[in-house]
């Protein structure tokens, strides 16, 4: 998947797993965005996988809950 499609995955992960709405889901991705946690995965599209986006969403949701 592309970088945009993983961060529409991790932000639909999370409204999905963690009952929050998708404003409140959409923010903690553009926060974890701004924090650079998502550097890695722009430079490698290898990196955007499901399974990463489900390790992903976890760790956004932990970190910026």
């Amino acid at each position: 998947m592309t970088y945009e499609e993983h961060l529409d995955e991790v932000t639909t992960l999370i409204t999905e797993n963690y009952d929050v709405t998708d404003a409140a889901a959409i923010k903690m991705v553009m926060q974890a965005q701004a924090d650079d946690f998502f550097t890695g995965h722009d430079d490698d599209p290898a990196i955007c996988t499901l399974d990463r986006a489900h390790q992903d969403a976890k760790a956004v949701f932990k970190k910026y809950k």
